[in-house]
């Protein structure tokens, strides 16, 4: 079972935005330790069980693209990313779509305490190219999200402005993993917040 999770995984990690309350794009962050937020979602995701991580990239690129050397990670940059979440998520997907993935898992960058336990839950009952699942805190929708590829193409068709594809999993049924025994959930905006 973990063998053929893991080949079917594909990790989509989104950190394209500017970060303007965080005063810095989120994907040139880092903790306190010094390590970059890039390079602990990027783990998170490899250690969580998937095999493949793509990084979408926007605000900073040029900067960020160094951080994701000898990771095994793949930087997308979406050259619209000042749209909002969608332009990544539908730059992420469409790069997805090449690979033979069942499903890509959807976390952000400003995720600090979400870990790759998180991810294992929500891969845990095993994925088709039908599922849509997304980790709950506390009850409340959050992420990482798990978009099986029957639903690639209607995001990209359809995501718009900052939202990502909260429109499309509101008109379907998405089955809620509680995690909240393992993490907020939050996600970080601002300094003050870290």
């Amino acid at each position: 079972m973990q063998g053929s999770m893991q080949g079917s995984m594909h990790g989509l990690l989104l950190a394209a935005g500017a970060g303007r309350r965080m005063g810095m794009p989120k994907a040139l962050v880092t903790d306190p330790d010094g390590t970059p937020w890039l390079l602990r979602a990027v783990r998170v995701l490899q250690d969580g069980g998937c095999a493949q991580v793509d990084v979408v990239l926007g605000a900073g690129a040029e900067e960020a693209l160094p951080l994701l050397e000898g990771t095994g990670a793949t930087a997308v940059v979406a050259a619209d990313w000042d749209e909002g979440m969608s332009a990544s998520l539908r730059a992420g997907l469409t790069a997805a779509l090449g690979t033979d993935a069942d499903a890509v898992v959807v976390t952000l960058v400003d995720l600090p305490d979400v870990t790759a336990a998180v991810v294992r839950r929500v891969l845990e009952p095993g994925v088709t190219g039908a599922t849509l699942r997304r980790a709950a805190y506390d009850g409340v929708p959050g992420h990482p999200v798990v978009i099986g590829r029957d639903h690639w193409d209607a995001i990209v068709g359809t995501a718009a402005g900052d939202r990502g594809a909260r429109d499309y999993l509101a008109t379907r049924p998405v089955d809620l993993v509680e995690c909240g025994d393992l993490a907020s959930g939050a996600d970080v905006d601002s300094r003050d917040s870290r």
